[in-house]
């Protein structure tokens, strides 16, 4: 059987470490081997309910174990799995559904109506308490794995949406696998490891995880959601020796209070990319957990990253064996060093990248692909994120980086989180607006906060519009949704430094 597919990848892991635990989610721990059973009986039972090879299953299911079983059940079988986003519903589902058209979708029972409300015409399974995809042990037939091919497609995943239209990306079976090697190797990990994820499954950052574990045998816990107050605790009853987190998170952590569970687990060494440069080092004094950044997205694979030996606060690190990168300009053509520019990105590896997106024709393996991301590239080779492409902010003929100006503010000391966009300017181009939210117990003036970012930034990229608010419009993976800040723009309670 083929490594680079799902069905291999848990066939090998399961007949090199069938007794070792690889999965525990809502208490529930599960072999290798246990796991390899249950893909088999799960596209058993797939197969009984009329699903076919090829077929598309969408679910609507939060982190569970039933979510797992349907993930690689489908893939056991020869369907696509199209895990959405537990948070979607009305105009935002009916746009996935149409978009992916799968013939079932498995949802939870507080989220079933929503299948009616959207007119969804294909079967609608529930899962919920004494209802599971799949009947007890040994009620249905094991499947033997279907022939899927590296290059088949595995999965549809449905981009953020942060700056327009969500997306459905066709995932093949080998880009899953190339995950499991790439950042097992990134991170350095092992099989004696335990991985702690409170990320959803419905990304690519957690499903890659399971294939993180399998490729060198680790064991990995799979949390219902993440709470920043509770994080600590249960990565220590994890005993997780490596954590996940993307870079929305770490000011969350960092503005809890301080305690004993700060320090109370194993963990060393995370991924998280997307950390902002000026908390890293301040983030490993207090958890003492070096955070490994790096570059990936659901349509490539770990293109550029680091190793917990070697990082650089604020940098993604260098280009990995086996992909190419360049930083461009708007005619394609690339930038010297230390020259802001788009980043594209190739690779050798086979089948390592998306296809493409649904409704589009598929994509040359080894082509170009361009990431949206606005980066620099050092003379060493070392990259450093600067922007996405639509977020930057263009005033009085400068560009001016979002990136820049939420670092800016996040030294403030009363500042926990913050989001810079832009908004329309009388002058024409824009005018930079930011919404920010305090410091648990702390009040923040939205002049002091101006005159902070008048020390930190030149002068025009100081913000004209500030909104001091409880929380920023986030994504289930935790990015803020810009393009909800974008719509609401200013307001009658929008501080004006020209006002």
């Amino acid at each position: 059987m083929n490594r680079m597919t799902i069905p291999g990848l848990v066939d090998a892991a399961a007949a090199h470490h069938g007794e070792r635990v690889f999965l525990t989610v809502d208490g529930i721990r599960r072999t290798y081997a246990q796991t390899r059973t249950a893909a088999a009986t799960t596209a058993g039972a797939l197969a009984d309910q009329g699903c076919r090879p090829g077929d598309r299953v969408a679910t609507l299911l939060s982190n569970r174990v039933e979510l797992i079983d349907l993930v690689l059940g489908c893939a056991w079988l020869g369907a696509v799995v199209v895990p959405l986003n537990t948070a979607l519903h009305g105009r935002l589902l009916r746009h996935a559904l149409d978009a992916s058209r799968p013939r079932f979708l498995y949802v939870e029972e507080e989220l079933a109506a929503r299948a009616g409300e959207v007119a969804y015409a294909g079967e609608v399974r529930v899962v919920g308490a004494g209802s599971p995809p799949v009947p007890a042990s040994g009620a249905v037939r094991a499947l033997d794995p279907c022939p899927a091919e590296p290059g088949d497609t595995a999965a549809v995943l449905f981009t953020s949406g942060t700056t327009g239209p969500s997306r459905g990306v066709r995932c093949p079976h080998a880009q899953f696998a190339w995950w499991g090697r790439n950042v097992a190797d990134s991170l350095r990990l092992t099989a004696d490891d335990i991985l702690y994820t409170c990320l959803p499954l419905f990304h690519t950052n957690a499903l890659s995880t399971l294939a993180q574990a399998m490729t060198v045998g680790a064991s990995v816990v799979v949390d219902r959601r993440f709470s920043a107050s509770r994080y600590w605790t249960r990565a220590a009853e994890a005993e997780a020796t490596c954590v996940y987190v993307l870079g929305a998170m770490v000011p969350m952590l960092l503005a809890q209070p301080a305690g004993p569970h700060d320090r109370a687990h194993p963990a060393w060494r995370g991924l998280g990319p997307g950390t902002p440069g000026a908390l890293w080092g301040a983030f490993r004094e207090r958890f003492g957990v070096t955070l490994v950044d790096g570059f990936g997205s659901t349509e490539t694979n770990l293109v550029i990253g680091a190793v917990p030996e070697e990082c650089r606060p604020g940098y993604m690190g260098t280009v990995r064996d086996g992909f190419e990168a360049r930083v461009v300009d708007a005619d394609l053509s690339c930038v010297p060093d230390g020259t802001q520019g788009e980043l594209v990105v190739r690779t050798d590896q086979e089948h390592a990248f998306a296809t493409g997106y649904l409704g589009e024709v598929r994509l040359d393996p080894g082509s170009w692909r361009r990431t949206g991301d606005r980066v620099v590239r050092d003379p060493d080779g070392w990259f450093r994120f600067v922007d996405r492409v639509k977020d930057c902010i263009r005033r009085r003929g400068e560009n001016i980086s979002s990136y820049e100006v939420e670092a800016a503010l996040r030294s403030h000391p009363d500042v926990a989180e913050a989001a810079a966009f832009p908004v329309p300017s009388v002058l024409a181009e824009d005018e930079v607006m930011v919404a920010v939210v305090p410091r648990a117990g702390r009040v923040l003036d939205p002049a002091g906060v101006a005159r902070h970012c008048a020390k930190e930034l030149p002068a025009f990229a100081v913000p004209r519009y500030v909104d001091v608010v409880e929380e920023l419009p986030l994504t289930e993976t935790g990015k803020v949704r810009k393009s909800v800040l974008r719509e609401r723009g200013v307001t009658g309670e929008t501080w004006d430094r020209c006002g």
